[in-house]
């Protein structure tokens, strides 16, 4: 399952404007405060995320530990540090972590979809669908495709299958040129033997969208399975020419000295 999370620093409050100006002045440090403690913990959340990607977990914890003391109730805060448990293997932890960033922020789409990421990788799948739905019902959630597509990944890990499927459909439906929802339906067909329906939703897809690697990488392997060499350098060439450089091209560089 691919995993992004995305944290995006909260507007600062405005500031109501006082009757008098000198009560105005008075309180003018407060707001300037709160307002630089914000900004400083979303700076050390943004650097603790960097660091954990880099796997500098130790850097992260003192990052996230710095966001915690300047802003303790903010939900992204408890989010990454949640995520930053995970990796540590503190399981207990990070789901004491997301769950405090739940009731912070309950309808956050983006602190309910990272739980949803962590209950899902950590063999809790309905739950993890659960909450992946609940994301992508929510009107806040910009991206509701990604959600079912995940949603349905999480579904595929635990071999439930068909309903992996509907949530794949519930995703290309609302958004027909989302490619990795058209990918994982086609790979869906690949893996059950159907390869003329695989071929056909992925030569429908890149003749009405742009192409992806990922979709033609698993075009070339279709057209194989199905002893259709001229097809398969179709789809080869073009992951050439339009993906240089990308994982796909690498793993097609594989799949040719081991064919196998």
């Amino acid at each position: 399952m691919n995993r992004t999370a995305y944290f995006t620093a909260r507007p600062a409050a405005l500031a109501a404007l006082a009757s008098l100006v000198l009560a105005a002045c008075a309180s003018h440090s407060t707001p300037l405060h709160a307002a630089n403690q914000q900004e400083a913990a979303d700076a050390n959340t943004q650097l603790g995320i960097q660091y954990m990607n880099q796997g500098d977990l130790n850097l992260a914890k003192t990052k996230l530990d710095r966001a915690l003391e300047e802003e303790p109730n903010n939900p992204n805060v408890h989010s990454a540090r949640a995520m930053l448990y995970e990796r540590m293997g503190l399981l207990d932890k990070a789901d004491q972590e997301f769950r405090t960033a739940l009731k912070l922020a309950p309808h956050d789409p983006d602190v309910v979809n990272n739980y949803a990421v962590y209950l899902c990788q950590n063999g809790r799948t309905d739950e993890g669908v659960k909450r992946f739905l609940e994301a992508a019902h929510n009107a806040l959630y910009r991206t509701p495709q990604a959600a079912y597509t995940n949603a349905g990944v999480c579904l595929r890990a635990a071999k439930r299958d068909d309903e992996a499927r509907a949530e794949f459909n519930a995703a290309v439906q609302l958004r027909p040129n989302y490619g990795e929802a058209a990918f994982q339906l086609a790979t869906l067909d690949f893996d059950h033997g159907q390869l003329t329906a695989a071929r056909t939703r992925i030569e429908g897809y890149i003749s009405t969208y742009d192409e992806t690697p990922d979709l033609l990488l698993l075009g070339v392997r279709v057209a194989r399975a199905q002893g259709d060499a001229p097809a398969a350098q179709r789809f080869a060439r073009r992951l050439q020419l339009d993906c240089p450089g990308s994982e796909q091209l690498r793993a097609l560089a594989a799949l040719d000295h081991h064919p196998g």
